[in-house]
């Protein structure tokens, strides 16, 4: 498939982001929004492209003037019953994800899941699931096959690496925050209080 210019290439993926936002589960999405408004601090993670999503939501949740950390960083502090952890993984089954998700279900928090698949470990483990679905190509082996598949690049699709689930993931992060700001009736001024002043 060829179109020629990056704006069309930007219409093509804005018009099935589009088609992928109508099919989420109104259900689903409220049961994020809920364990988030009730959680203590908020977790977020994801690996590779996701983390980069993941990175983002909990800027924006600090933003919105909750408690949230990046699972990893050095400030992270221990994950608790009253925590919620909000995770983005495509497959459900990048290696590291599935560990970090095992060891926060031990510690009894709420485990919400952001993912195109699930049915995936992370996502039979998960309290909340939110599917996006993602025309990225199935993967039929265990996460090892899906990190070589990310590292190596083989993938057949418009969208790089066989995926529109990260740049879906963010939208739909983005929207999730706007949604809290109707909810918690948060005003982009307040929002821009704590916005970084030292860049």
């Amino acid at each position: 498939m060829g179109t020629g210019r990056v704006q069309a290439w930007m219409g093509l993926m804005g018009s099935r982001i589009a088609q992928i936002a109508e099919r989420i589960e109104d259900a689903e999405v409220d049961r994020l929004l809920g364990a988030i408004q009730g959680a203590r601090r908020v977790f977020v993670m994801g690996a590779g492209r996701s983390g980069l999503v993941a990175k983002a939501f909990a800027m924006r949740l600090m933003h919105l003037g909750l408690q949230s950390y990046v699972v990893g960083e050095t400030i992270t502090p221990s994950f608790g019953r009253e925590d919620v952890m909000v995770i983005f993984s495509g497959s459900g089954r990048t290696r590291t994800v599935v560990d970090i998700a095992s060891t926060a279900k031990e510690m009894g928090g709420t485990l919400c899941v952001v993912t195109a698949n699930p049915k995936s470990g992370v996502g039979a483990m998960a309290d909340v699931v939110v599917e996006i679905e993602s025309n990225r190509d199935p993967v039929t082996d265990d996460s090892s096959e899906f990190d070589r598949r990310q590292m190596t690049g083989e993938h057949k699709s418009f969208a790089p690496l066989g995926t529109l689930f990260e740049t879906t993931a963010m939208v739909f992060a983005d929207a999730v925050i706007s949604r809290l700001m109707e909810l918690g009736h948060v005003d982009e001024g307040e929002m821009k209080t704590r916005h970084t002043n030292i860049e």
